[in-house]
Order: structure tokens, then sequence, then C-alpha cells
């Protein structure tokens, strides 16, 4: 009987001084908003019912405005994960940490890449960054020196000659519009003539409704009706976006996507939350980045994002 005893303190020391992440799964309860990135959206579904069957106390709701929602939410409290995907501006960082006291934890959980659609009827054959920059952005900060405005002027014959273009992208909110005025645009400004739609799927949507249309979106977001552009890098390769050029950094327009959380330094975040992130950073979590259309993190970034948020 003293032995049993000895055993059960025992056990119950060791229970206690494992990381919140590891502690049984029955006594985590409560809620977990999430706010921010739409192209994140579905992967969050993904994840937020995997961690709902291991934790069915916890409910765990999802908000997708945008990414720059994901820093106003954070800052006021009112979502514990904000879905990101381009890098806090530091106007955002400093507006936590003046609340805070120190600066949101960003946290990579996988990888994308920007993918510039075209309806499935065009032949163009592919791009360079500074056409595309030269169709979409009215300061043409990449070198070109004319407006791309007809599908003429990239090439196309026939039925093409003359026919303009019609620009489809993301709204201001979006952190994918963002990263294509820095990465695709050279930090230049769109035209006011890109249609600015709310979400990846509604650009994949109308770009298959047109045959003249072009727009840009995440990569796990693509429809029936559209084909992805390879892009022509310096070399005059034509570099398809796929699991090969996004690890090596071969495509151009790489992204990692991100999670924000409140984490002071030196200590755990909230048990619900080093769960939820433990998922995501996990095999089986970053395997459903891959059913998601992206691509899961190099296992060296794994494996720090775990160690930075205190899971290792």
């Amino acid at each position: 009987m003293i032995n049993a005893v000895k055993t059960l303190g025992w056990l119950l020391c060791l229970l206690l001084a494992l990381p919140a992440a590891a502690r049984p799964l029955s006594v985590l309860s409560g809620n977990l908003t999430s706010s921010g990135s739409d192209t994140l959206a579905n992967m969050m579904t993904l994840w937020a019912a995997d961690f709902s069957r291991d934790h069915p106390d916890v409910s765990v709701q999802i908000q997708a405005g945008g990414s720059a929602t994901a820093a106003t939410a954070l800052a006021a409290g009112t979502a514990q994960i904000g879905p990101m995907s381009r890098v806090m501006t530091a106007a955002e960082t400093a507006a936590f940490q003046r609340r805070y006291g120190y600066p949101p934890l960003a946290v990579p959980v996988a990888l994308d890449a920007l993918v510039i659609l075209v309806n499935q009827d065009n032949p163009l054959p592919t791009l360079r960054l500074s056409q595309l920059d030269a169709i979409f952005s009215i300061t043409r900060s990449c070198g070109d020196a004319r407006a791309i405005t007809r599908w003429d002027e990239l090439g196309l014959t026939g039925a093409w000659n003359g026919l303009a273009l019609l620009r489809y992208g993301r709204n201001s909110a979006s952190g994918t519009y963002g990263f294509f005025r820095q990465r695709a645009l050279c930090g230049g400004d769109l035209l006011p003539s890109v249609n600015e739609l709310p979400g990846s799927a509604s650009v994949a949507q109308a770009v298959a409704a047109s045959r003249n249309a072009i727009g840009y979106a995440g990569m796990g977001f693509h429809a029936t009706g559209v084909r992805i552009l390879p892009l022509t890098d310096q070399a005059g390769r034509q570099v398809m976006p796929d699991e090969s050029t996004l690890r090596n950094g071969d495509y151009p327009l790489v992204r990692y996507l991100y999670i924000y959380i409140n984490k002071a330094p030196d200590k755990p975040p909230a048990p619900a939350i080093a769960a939820f992130m433990d998922r995501i950073l996990s095999p089986r979590g970053q395997g459903r980045a891959r059913q998601g259309g992206y691509q899961p993190l190099p296992e060296p970034v794994r494996l720090r994002a775990r160690r930075d948020i205190g899971l290792e």
C-alpha cells in the first residue's frame, strides 16, 4: 500500500512538471478566438477540427477578415490567435507592445507562395516579375518603362490582339495584398483599376469567369477554370511553385504564413494556446498544411518554432 501511494505521488509530481501542452487534454476548457488572415482560414478550420476532437471543452471561433485584423484583435485582447500571411509592421507591433510591455510572438506555421492566375483558355507561357509590375502597378518600380494594358503587348496574337487585361487582386486589409506590393511590385502602388476582392478564392473564381482576366492569390486557393503561370527568373528559367521550388527558394514569391500569439518573455503561453500551437506544429498538424494546399515547414524551422513557444 505504501509503495502504491509513493508511486501515485511520484506520478502526480511528474504530471505537474510537464509543459501545459503535454498534460492530459481533458483539463482544458474555455474559448479560443482566432482573428486574421483569409489565406489561412481553411487551414485554421482544419487545425481547429483536429484540436476540438481532443479538446471538446475548448470552443474555437475563427474570424477571417484579413491579416490587418489579427494585429488589431491581438492588441485589443479580443483574440488569442492571430493568423497572418505577412510579418507584422512596426506600427502594429508597437501597438501591441504599448499594452503588454513586450512584442507578440510570431510563429511560422506553413510555407505558401503567391501565384499568378490566368483563365484556362489563356495561352501565355510565362511572365517576368518586371512584366507583372507593369501590369498591376502605377509606379512600375521594378524597371519596365511602359505599362502593360493589353494581351498582345505580352506577345499574344489572333483573338487576343487588342484585348484589354482585366486585373484582380486582394483588398488592402489582406496580408497577400501587402506581400504582393512589396515583392512583386518592388514596393510600388497598385493601379486603381485593379479589382480588389475580399478573398483569394474570390480572385480565382473571378479569373475563371473572365477570359481576359489575370489575378494573384495564395497557392492554396485555385479553382477549375484557371491556370497558374510560371514566373521567369533572372537566369531565364520558367519556375512553377511546387514543394521543391518553395523549399529551395527558386520560386520568387514564396513566403511563410504565421500565427501571432501573446507570449510574455520567459513565460509559457496560456495552456489552451500552447496546446493549439502544439497541434499545429506536430507532424500531424504539418501534414494538414499539405492537405490544405500549402507546404509543411522545413524541419529546422518547425523545431525552432516549438522551442520559441516552450513546447520542447
